[in-house]
């Protein structure tokens, strides 16, 4: 598993599972020519994504942030649309830390869709329990709220059995929130309305995690949304917003969905000048 040490905090990559998810969505209108350069595809067009968390342990707590695909959540017409090649292995990643998902305090979720949130439930004697029992989960109020009576498009995303077995442990926020010292949650909107981004700092270092606003590093260009973006002006502008301040503090950008890194430090020519990539089979 990879790692990232800022100060005393430490960043865990946990295996939550891959997708392969059509490369024209995660690009939205932005050409094949041009994002093929940056991204691999696939004969089907398809790219690969992780849906991989990110184990945050800093003063004594445990903090997780998103939580994978799940395990036998999926059937089998499900796994074949989303091209779901492995499930999560989260509670396996934790054992090797000598961790169990008891030992999680919180779990943040920048947003709840179904390839974050799946991971939060299971099925345990036919009905779903949560994962993480002794966890507040760390949403924003108008993500938990749409997640709750989604509309005609974000139904097809916010599903009940990733939300009612856990709806005892969410807590919510509106603008921002400090979860623990040197991490905070900042709600954004544009990839869904209630859309949020992680910071953490320590030791004088910062660490920028914008969630599916970027989900890979080849998402880098503000111009470069996703068709799944509910709202892509927002998203944009966000972007931008984030970029500055990341590359104003010489931050590191972290990422979810990435198959090929982990993290990356971008100078101001956009050139990587550090990089944590992911270990592949």
């Amino acid at each position: 598993m990879e790692t990232l040490l800022i100060g005393q905090t430490l960043i865990t990559w946990l295996n939550g599972g891959v997708t392969y998810l059509d490369g024209g969505a995660m690009f939205g209108v932005v050409p094949r020519t041009l994002w093929s350069k940056k991204y691999p595809v696939n004969e089907l067009n398809q790219i690969e994504l992780r849906t991989d968390p990110l184990l945050i342990q800093k003063n004594g707590e445990n903090i997780l942030l998103e939580t994978g695909i799940g395990s036998g959540k999926l059937n089998e017409k499900q796994l074949r649309n989303y091209g779901v090649k492995e499930e999560s292995a989260v509670e396996q990643s934790l054992r090797e830390l000598g961790l169990t998902p008891e030992d999680i305090h919180i779990v943040l979720m920048t947003h709840m869709h179904f390839d974050h949130a799946c991971g939060l439930t299971k099925w345990k004697d036919n009905q779903l329990i949560s994962v993480f029992p002794n966890a507040k989960i760390v949403t924003s109020l108008i993500e938990w709220e749409e997640m709750q009576q989604p509309n005609i498009r974000s139904r097809n995303t916010y599903w009940k059995e990733n939300w009612e077995a856990i709806k005892e442990q969410v807590s919510t926020f509106e603008r921002s929130i400090t979860i623990t010292d040197g991490i905070e949650m900042h709600h954004t909107g544009g990839h869904s309305d209630g859309h949020s981004v992680v910071i953490l700092q320590d030791g004088g270092e910062t660490v920028v995690h914008m969630a599916d606003l970027m989900p890979t590093h080849a998402h880098k260009n503000p111009l470069w949304v996703l068709a799944y973006d509910d709202y892509p002006m927002t998203s944009i502008k966000n972007k931008q917003k984030w970029l500055k301040y990341g590359e104003s503090q010489d931050a590191w950008f972290t990422f979810y969905h990435d198959a090929y890194y982990r993290g990356i430090k971008w100078n101001d020519q956009g050139d990587i000048v550090k990089k944590i990539e992911r270990k592949r089979n």
